[in-house]
């Protein structure tokens, strides 16, 4: 929420309740990922950009896909328009949300090469940049995590000057996450975005 509608809710929670309780009631028959789809195409045809992107973060944490979410804005074209979807789509695109990419979108869900087995150390966390994303990659024994680098919060890319030991803390509002679980420790509630991994001819890949 912007700090404006935080004050508001401090001071007249009484009056402001109400209101985000209906929210809440009016979706509860909804599946997660359908409530956000719906959220994000109220907040383009209001053209709010800060509502935009709360809610396109969360679509995406819910599990909806950049496929999923243009495909609603799409089928919301007789009353979005193509002028409003042309503009939540600049916004989107200036996000710079790797799943959004040309080439990502272009083919399906794969196996994809990461870097070999012997050029990471036992307990080491490494900023990889591959071909479509990039990544950390932290290994313990025969075990490999693969993270996306962007901070689940706001998206906010963490350079490799983020990792200290088996933290990593983004620069933006400090949430710290755990390398070896993803999971969030500090400052935050949502977990680092995990790949699937496995080990073929001596070379780490991902599933992405």
């Amino acid at each position: 929420m912007s700090d404006a509608l935080n004050y508001l809710v401090r001071v007249r929670g009484d009056a402001l309740g109400h209101y985000f309780k209906f929210l809440k009631e009016a979706g509860r028959h909804l599946d997660p990922k359908t409530r956000s789809l719906i959220s994000v195409i109220t907040k383009v045809h209001a053209q709010t950009e800060t509502g935009l992107r709360q809610y396109l973060l969360q679509a995406l944490r819910v599990g909806c896909s950049p496929m999923e979410v243009l495909d609603a804005l799409l089928m919301a074209f007789p009353a979005l328009g193509l002028t409003k979807i042309v503009w939540a789509t600049e916004i989107i695109l200036d996000l710079d949300i790797p799943g959004f990419s040309p080439e990502l979108m272009a083919s399906p869900p794969q196996w994809r090469d990461v870097m070999a087995e012997a050029d990471i150390a036992e307990g080491e966390t490494q900023r990889v940049e591959t071909p479509t994303r990039s990544v950390f990659v932290y290994r313990e024994g025969d075990r490999f995590k693969v993270y996306d680098t962007h901070c689940p919060h706001q998206l906010t890319d963490m350079p490799c000057e983020a990792v200290r030991g088996k933290t990593l803390t983004c620069p933006t509002h400090q949430w710290t996450f755990d390398v070896s679980t993803g999971a969030c420790i500090e400052n935050g509630k949502y977990p680092l975005t995990a790949f699937d991994t496995r080990v073929e001819e001596g070379r780490l890949l991902a599933y992405w």
